[in-house]
């Protein structure tokens, strides 16, 4: 008898706390925080320093007159539906594809959230060593990256191993 196993939907329960703990920290920024002033956190590293992003990581498209809003909308609409189709076609118990899908997926919707609702993404941790600045970021962008780097690794290390052939 083929059984069919629970999917891994439920997960999608983490893509909301992401996605809640994102608004929330950018709520908290837009609040809080000056625009464009550097406020310390750690001396030599790591600065809160609200700003805005229109583009893609790293503000790739930044500055491409505002079409960009629409195609990355589009973008993070179709990711996350292919993500969240995974996601159904996925064992419920197998988190090494669970957790980096719903990662991404809450990562992806919480920047889309910002593009509808202020017309850019917030973003407000900037890393630093010396006068070397990484682009500043934020929480969706941690997850996306967090779920992409786990999808890689646990693809690459956590794959089926090869089928023998006699």
């Amino acid at each position: 008898m083929n059984r069919l196993r629970p999917n891994a939907l439920p997960w999608l329960a983490v893509s909301m706390l992401v996605l809640g703990l994102d608004q929330w920290s950018k709520w908290w920024v837009l609040a809080n925080l000056p625009e464009y002033t550097a406020v310390p956190v750690i001396d030599g590293f790591w600065n809160w320093y609200r700003t805005y992003n229109t583009g893609a990581a790293f503000s790739f498209l930044a500055d491409a007159g505002g079409w960009q809003t629409y195609f990355f909308v589009v973008l993070a609409f179709a990711i996350s539906g292919l993500m969240a189709w995974m996601l159904a076609r996925t064992p419920r118990s197998d988190w090494k594809q669970a957790l980096p899908l719903s990662l991404v997926i809450g990562g992806a919707l919480g920047n889309v959230i910002d593009r509808f609702a202020h017309g850019h993404v917030v973003d407000f941790i900037q890393w630093y060593v010396g006068t070397h600045y990484w682009p500043a970021f934020n929480i969706a962008d941690c997850a996306v990256v967090g779920g992409a780097i786990g999808m890689a690794l646990f693809g690459v290390l956590g794959g089926k191993p090869a089928s023998k052939q006699g």
